[in-house]
Order: C-alpha cells, then sequence, then structure tokens
C-alpha cells in the first residue's frame, strides 16, 4: 500500500537570521556619531527669565541701577532706574546695523560708576534677527582687551581687575 508523504517529513527548518551583520552596522552608526559630535561646538550664553515674586525685596541705601536696553527697530534705548527712565538712545550705523561700539563705550563708562552691578536686562520691542541678538549680548557680556580696564575693591580690600561687563543677562519680556 502506498501512503501519502507526512507533512513532517517535508517540513524545513526554520532559518534564524544572522544578525551579526546588523548589529556591525549598528554598532558603525553608533561609532560615527560619537566621533562626529566631538567635531561639533556648541556654545550657550546663559540667560535668565524674569521671576515673578510676592516677596517684598529687602530696603538697600542704594536704589538699583536696574540696567535695560529697549531694542527698537532703530534704536537702542539704555533705561536705569525703577521705573525705567532713557539715559541715553543709540541708533544705527551707517551699515543698518545697531551701533555696537557706541553702546560698548557707554556701558563701560556706566560699569565705572557701578562696578558691582552684573545684571542687565533685554527687551527685544521688534522681532530680531537671531545674529543681531547674539551680537548684542556679546557686546554687553565681554569686556575685550582694548577696553579700559576697570578695577573694584574685593572682599579683602584688594584691587580686582573687572574681567566683565554685564554678565547676567535677562530677557524681559519673553512670552511663550
Amino acid at each position: 500500500m502506498y501512503r501519502s508523504p507526512s507533512r513532517r517529513t517535508q517540513k524545513s527548518k526554520t532559518i534564524k537570521p544572522n544578525l551579526i551583520p546588523i548589529l556591525d552596522a549598528v554598532f558603525i552608526f553608533i561609532f560615527f556619531l560619537l566621533m562626529s559630535s566631538r567635531f561639533l561646538n556648541i556654545y550657550e550664553i546663559q540667560s535668565d527669565v524674569p521671576i515673578i515674586s510676592t516677596k517684598v525685596p529687602p530696603k538697600s541705601k542704594k536704589p538699583p541701577l536696574a540696567l535695560t536696553l529697549r531694542i527698537l527697530s532703530s534704536r537702542i534705548q539704555i533705561l536705569t532706574g525703577v521705573p525705567g527712565k532713557v539715559r541715553r538712545s543709540i541708533g544705527k550705523n551707517s551699515d543698518g546695523d545697531y551701533d555696537l561700539e557706541a553702546l560698548r563705550t557707554y556701558l563701560i563708562r556706566l560699569k565705572k560708576k557701578h562696578t558691582n552691578e552684573k545684571s542687565i536686562v533685554l527687551e527685544p520691542v521688534v522681532d530680531l534677527n537671531y545674529e543681531d541678538i547674539i551680537k548684542i549680548m556679546d557686546s554687553v557680556r565681554t569686556l575685550k582687551k582694548t577696553d579700559p580696564d576697570i578695577w573694584t575693591k574685593s572682599k579683602d580690600g584688594l584691587d580686582e581687575r573687572i574681567k566683565e561687563l554685564f554678565s547676567n543677562i535677562v530677557f524681559g519680556n519673553i512670552q511663550s
């Protein structure tokens, strides 16, 4: 008698996929990403968002400087005090850019009078390019080697050279 062949004898074994080439490709890709990230320099300029507090600020003998830069489309206004009074207005130069050298010069004179002040508030009223904001932040934050020296007394009574203009940058009118 003839029997039909059973399925068990004809059943083929399942072939497992070879994962070694796939794992090699994944590890090479991860290694490439790690190595290429070393060549990418990311710089961060610290800036704070104003904090609204219900506490009454402590009384001090000196009124706060409350230095504010209001950035308009045609000029930058420098305001001081609470409420802010316009101390100076700096326009654009012949290239159509903000006159950052005049801004630096005025801020250096202001820093010489208020050596302990580190905060400045930026209030862009108009939409600005990212590059313009960074240029303004850099001119406000750092002192160049060619700038005149600014000295202050340390806690020990020694003369100490100031290395930064206004390093604590706060954005005053950020809306999310």
